[in-house]
């Protein structure tokens, strides 16, 4: 991924994980990462969407984590942001007549599968909580 979506969302989950009991505001959460708190407020969107986090309005309100930090993996935060393949993306109009430009994308597409596999695995078998004790 060439942004800073997956590190932003992982960036908002620590801080939920880190204060369990409270509601953070987005602006709260904004001046720890130093980015516009509209841009904490569409990441808290999307991982709401996918269940990860809980929010609520008003004068108390602001986002918790929607289940206990053990209970959440690295990768769900990972596959809630993903928008680009792990390697980048391919070339959109390789030559046809070239013996390998007309097969690149099909072999691409198996490399990319496979590697998204491997990283979603392997954050899979990290836990939130896991990644928030190392802060203190």
């Amino acid at each position: 991924m060439n942004n800073t979506r997956f590190a932003t969302a992982i960036h908002i989950m620590t801080l939920l994980a880190k204060s369990p009991q409270e509601w953070l505001t987005s602006e709260w959460i904004a001046g720890s990462i130093s980015i516009n708190p509209a841009i904490v407020r569409k990441e808290i969107s999307v991982l709401r969407e996918a269940g990860l986090i809980a929010s609520r309005q008003g004068k108390d309100g602001g986002s918790q984590l929607a289940k206990n930090a053990e209970q959440t993996s690295i990768s769900e935060i990972y596959r809630a942001v993903k928008n680009t393949e792990v390697l980048g993306k391919k070339n959109q109009n390789p030559n046809p007549a070239c013996s390998v430009g007309k097969e690149i994308n099909i072999h691409l597409n198996s490399l990319f599968e496979e590697t998204d596999q491997l990283v979603t695995q392997f954050l899979g078998d990290k836990s939130l909580k896991e990644f928030s004790e190392q802060f203190e």
